[in-house]
């Protein structure tokens, strides 16, 4: 009789947050239904379900524990992490710099103007560029980034307008967010559990604050860096220097000259 293979423990908790999370999609829609107000959901993607092989490879690949620093980032980007499974995903980088690259699926539903094309899609991720390259830029190899380092999304799901635009979390209605919040807050109390990081790290100012609030209580030093988004002008102008400075002040080095 063959042994089960184990489950990773990340991969336990993205099974366990997919299912929550889809379990709560459908109420976005049936509220925005109603709503004729500008930025209302129309669709709701999971990548932790349609992009699992490629997510839970990455899992798998670079999730052991421990972490010095955990970076959590706010949700998937609509050409990062929603084509790819992998947290600022951008296509090249995930394919051609971290050497992950496994079948998406197609969602149930998608909007016309934001396809699902997995490792096909064309648009470049300017956040996940900017993220990725700097690991690779400053770091050097994946195993070196990944010895210290370990990137997440605090929520799992996309979520787009009747127009085709992003509707990022913070501007969902309260009594929709709070559910979503609470199995947000789960997963990255469990994730911080398993990786054991002295450093949690908010990309960006509602990564931050959700960090916070999930881990009140823990032993772990919480911060924040600015955003790599490129509706960020002062990203704009050099995120990479930026996002550096801020975490040397946080006490985290990063190698030589440091």
């Amino acid at each position: 009789m063959t042994a089960r293979r184990a489950v990773h423990p990340l991969v336990g908790i993205a099974r366990e947050l997919s299912a929550e999370v889809e379990r709560l999609a459908p109420s976005f829609v049936a509220a925005s239904a109603a709503s004729a107000a500008r930025g209302a959901v129309a669709f709701v993607y999971n990548p932790l379900a349609y992009a699992r092989a490629p997510h839970e490879l990455y899992l798998e690949r670079h999730g052991h524990a421990p972490k010095e620093v955990l970076l959590v980032g706010m949700n998937p980007g609509p050409f990062g992490m929603a084509q790819t499974g992998v947290p600022f995903g951008e296509v090249a980088a995930v394919r051609d710099w971290l050497g992950l690259e496994a079948s998406v699926e197609a969602p149930r539903a998608t909007h016309p103007k934001r396809p699902v094309l997995g490792f096909d899609c064309k648009r470049s991720e300017v956040s996940g560029a900017r993220l990725w390259g700097w690991a690779r830029d400053r770091i050097g190899t994946p195993e070196r980034f990944f010895a210290r380092f370990f990137v997440v999304n605090y929520c799992p799901l996309v979520f787009v307008d009747a127009g085709g635009r992003n509707v990022t979390p913070d501007k969902l209605p309260a009594a929709l967010r709070a559910p979503l919040e609470a199995a947000c807050d789960r997963a990255l109390g469990r994730t911080v559990d398993a990786l054991a990081p002295r450093h949690v790290v908010g990309v960006g100012a509602f990564a931050a604050e959700a960090a916070r609030r999930a881990l009140a209580g823990r032993a772990v030093a919480l911060g924040q860096v600015l955003h790599p988004s490129p509706a960020s002008p002062k990203a704009n102008r050099g995120w990479a220097a930026l996002a550096e400075a801020e975490l040397r002040a946080l006490g985290i080095a990063l190698g030589e000259g440091d």
